[in-house]
């Protein structure tokens, strides 16, 4: 899969970065205003009472928030943060290594939470439930089961997958929250702050032209600021004005819908190839070299949100919507 500026996932070199630009208390956090809301609620009536926060599942797209909302959870409780993943718990062991290191009160972050495997769900429920942790030492005849009390603690699990989640461990949860795609006021927003924290001047217009173009994706926002801020530097005196902004996005192929040459591929290759569709994934896999997994998963739920794309019975159709944005004359039905 080529490397794409627009994806949503993160990449080494976001994770680094974004550390140093995530904001500390919900009062700097922008965008999700019902989460932020509701969150804000919850924390302050734990701390009236002196007590640990609800378990809280954060859910929705990549690249929107959920691993800084944990740490702002942790910041607002006055607590530490423990950070992993799903892919990284391996055995029960693992999790009872982590949960036996946690101290009162403190917030265990799972990322990618639908990827544990089943069987450490099954030692997650009484830690969850009952902030205890149940081992079986031995083997055979005389194995035998060992209760450990563990201090009251939060667990803050993120994933894009809700539904691959198993209906027991998300009933589990006291706190369910969804997190949107942002408006583009926001991600303006977003831009001209982390523009400030990078020391780099930018015009309104070229915050929003950039807002416009980052799929409403924070992470893809920042992503694009600091390619255009390389822009700016050597083709430019640094700053950012909109015909720079609109410059380099031309340059990144990231047109003003937020698509990329590979969008752009995969679309016009239904147009040309097949009429505008129907067509199978299989087929479409095929014709532009990806895989029919990376289709369906990667590229096509942006399309799709934004009317672009639609599944049918039959296969992918392009809508009227493609041929408009490609100057294309819309064939008669």
């Amino acid at each position: 899969m080529d490397e794409r500026v627009v994806s949503s996932e993160a990449d080494q070199q976001d994770a680094v970065f974004e550390t140093s630009l995530r904001p500390q208390t919900l009062s700097q956090y922008i965008g999700q205003d019902k989460v932020k809301a509701n969150l804000e609620v919850f924390i302050r009536a734990a701390r009236m009472r002196g007590e640990t926060l609800d378990h809280v599942l954060l859910y929705g797209p990549p690249g929107l928030g959920k691993t800084t909302l944990a740490a702002i959870i942790a910041n607002e409780m006055g607590v530490k943060l423990r950070t992993t993943s799903g892919p990284a718990i391996e055995r029960p062991g693992d999790l009872a290594a982590i949960l036996t290191a946690l101290e009162p009160g403190d917030v265990l972050f799972i990322d990618e939470i639908h990827r544990l495997p089943r069987a450490i769900e099954e030692v997650l429920y009484p830690a969850m439930e009952d902030f205890c942790l149940d081992i079986v030492i031995g083997k055979g005849p005389e194995a035998r089961s060992i209760r450990l009390d563990l201090p009251p603690f939060t667990l803050v699990g993120a994933t894009t997958k809700a539904g691959s989640i198993s209906a027991p461990l998300r009933d589990r949860f006291g706190v369910l929250a969804r997190l949107e795609y942002y408006r583009e006021e926001q991600l303006k927003e977003i831009v001209e702050r982390t523009a400030e924290i990078l020391n780099t001047d930018i015009s309104g217009q070229a915050a929003t032209e950039i807002a416009r173009r980052s799929r409403g994706t924070p992470r893809i926002a920042n992503r694009l600021l600091r390619r255009v801020r390389d822009f700016a530097q050597v083709r430019g005196n640094g700053d950012i004005d909109l015909p720079m902004a609109v410059e380099a996005l031309e340059l990144l192929q990231v047109d003003r819908l937020g698509l990329d040459h590979i969008d752009h591929k995969l679309l016009t290759g239904i147009i040309e190839k097949f009429r505008g569709g129907p067509v199978g994934l299989d087929t479409i896999a095929a014709t532009i070299g990806e895989e029919s997994d990376t289709i369906e998963d990667v590229y096509e739920p942006y399309l799709l949100q934004i009317g672009f794309l639609q599944r049918t019975p039959r296969g992918r159709v392009v809508t009227d919507l493609v041929y408009r944005h490609f100057h294309m004359e819309v064939p008669k039905k």
